[in-house]
């Protein structure tokens, strides 16, 4: 095995402005949202915001210059996604630096902006400048990029009591800043109205599932990289990773090395990789990882639970048959950053057992009243461009079907991999932050709180030829198979 990867897009992107596309030439079209605002680059004003940033409830807020990037020649993209992980990093560092200046803030109103924020914005302008370049080599240089420099501080919402849950001291996170989870995250799922829907299927639909039992791992393999986003690159998510399937999945595996790994899937036809961020209880425990980078060093600590069980079904489009997915297809759902970015890529589902026909969340953990399960569930992009098996900013070549079940035009409906994982876990106690029972969350950037929100999942689909066309013909033909 090698060793971890840097992630490779940057936090959050306010609304803020108007969006430009810059044309590069043969290499294809990066299109960039520019959003400029006239207090982007001012420090905070107001006692209120002032008071926000010295009780911790501050976050830092940077236009995600990996998401606008839909197309970035060949040539280029092996510096353009080292410089994305890069943003990434200085943005976890920032964010650890604000965590940790509080008396600083307490005292001097524009030490955020002036100390942290500011240099920031001059590192980010440097790192963008080498991404245009790297483009500039072998196609158009784009222009306008440094309108994503600038990031700012933005409130949290959060609001805990001091020294209690939200990751707070007494939960050993890093810094005393409330890095989440807090108890607005959570809400009772009993009190919850219905908001699941069924969609209609036509006569045409293709109605089986074939399922791939890979298990829960088990045998523990974790790291922070992540090799669609930030491949070549050590601790590249900035949090840690379940992972199944496949066995060799870390920052610098290849195609070649998915072919010949291991798998952990019970038909060695699958040797796909999937994963998702790890769920973790706020115990106190100290991991293996509770001081290195993208653990407790970022702010990921306590337990990591297993799930009790991960289902992982290929299902059938609601108005037709589907095709076969093309060898080393990656897909992304979710958004990691969604809480900072606006939730239009947010898409991993909270539930309990015994609810999920009934009750799905996407910003809220659930508490799950006794003898029910807390539920994670993941439904991938099910329609394919039919010529990429990944993209620049790993979205446009996969698509959602539209509420009708239909894929956009040019789009070829795929088996829709949904994964769902069971954990045994008992609500927290709400009303006393976590102190009688502990809060539970998902890893995520430091930057990102442990939202909920901004659950997500990762598949690169590593079947052989033989198995892939056995799902299809099963999917397309009613049944369900293994």
């Amino acid at each position: 095995m090698r060793r971890n990867t840097r992630r490779r897009s940057t936090t959050a992107r306010r609304a803020i402005g108007a969006a430009a596309a810059l044309a590069i030439g043969a290499g294809g079209l990066v299109a960039v949202n520019i959003y400029a605002s006239a207090d982007e680059t001012s420090a905070p004003k107001g006692t209120a915001q002032n008071q926000a940033l010295a009780a911790g409830t501050s976050t830092i807020d940077c236009p995600d210059v990996g998401q606008q990037l839909t197309s970035v020649p060949a040539k280029a993209k092996a510096q353009v996604d080292k410089e994305l992980a890069l943003l990434d990093k200085q943005i976890s560092e920032a964010y650890q630096r604000l965590s940790t200046s509080q008396k600083a803030i307490q005292q001097d109103p524009n030490f955020a902006q002036n100390a942290i924020v500011g240099p920031l914005k001059d590192k980010r302008k440097a790192t963008i400048d080498r991404i245009a370049i790297a483009i500039g080599r072998v196609a158009a240089k784009p222009q306008g990029l440094d309108a994503l420099a600038a990031c700012t501080l933005r409130a949290t919402g959060n609001k805990p009591a001091d020294g209690q849950g939200g990751n707070q001291g007494g939960n050993n996170n890093a810094g005393g800043t409330g890095n989440g989870p807090v108890a607005a995250d959570f809400v009772d799922i009993t009190k919850v109205r219905a908001n699941v829907r069924t969609p209609a299927r036509s006569a045409k639909a293709s109605k089986g599932v074939f399922v791939s039992k890979c298990g829960v791992n088990a045998n523990k393999l974790y790291n922070s990289d992540n090799v669609i986003v930030a491949p070549g690159v050590t601790n590249g998510a900035h949090h840690v990773h379940d992972y199944v399937g496949n066995q060799d999945n870390d920052a610098f595996s290849s195609d070649q090395d998915f072919a010949k790994a291991g798998t952990s899937c019970q038909n060695r036809g699958d040797k796909s990789s999937y994963y998702w961020p790890v769920l973790r209880l706020q115990d106190g425990t100290k991991e293996f990882d509770a001081d290195k980078q993208g653990g407790g060093a970022e702010g990921n600590t306590g337990r990591i639970l297993t799930a009790k069980k991960a289902t992982l079904d290929f299902v059938g489009s609601p108005r037709g048959k589907v095709v076969a997915m093309p060898r080393f297809l990656r897909i992304i759902t979710g958004d990691a950053k969604a809480f900072v970015n606006g939730t239009a890529n947010a898409n991993a589902s909270w539930s309990c057992t015994g609810f999920e026909n009934k009750v799905q969340l996407k910003d809220k953990y659930p508490l799950c009243p006794s003898g029910s399960d807390v539920v994670r569930t993941f439904k991938f992009q099910s329609c394919w461009d039919g010529r990429n098996i990944d993209s620049a900013n790993h979205r446009t070549h996969v698509a959602f079907a539209d509420a009708s079940g239909n894929c956009p035009t040019g789009f070829k409906a795929i088996p829709q991999l949904v994964q769902r994982l069971v954990y045994d876990v008992d609500a927290p106690s709400i009303k006393d932050n976590g102190k009688t029972r502990p809060f539970f969350s998902l890893d995520s950037f430091p930057e990102q709180e442990h939202k909920p929100v901004t659950d997500h999942g990762d598949f690169i689909n590593v079947f052989d030829a033989k198995l892939m066309n056995k799902a299809v013909q099963c999917i397309n033909t009613g049944r369900k198979c293994s």
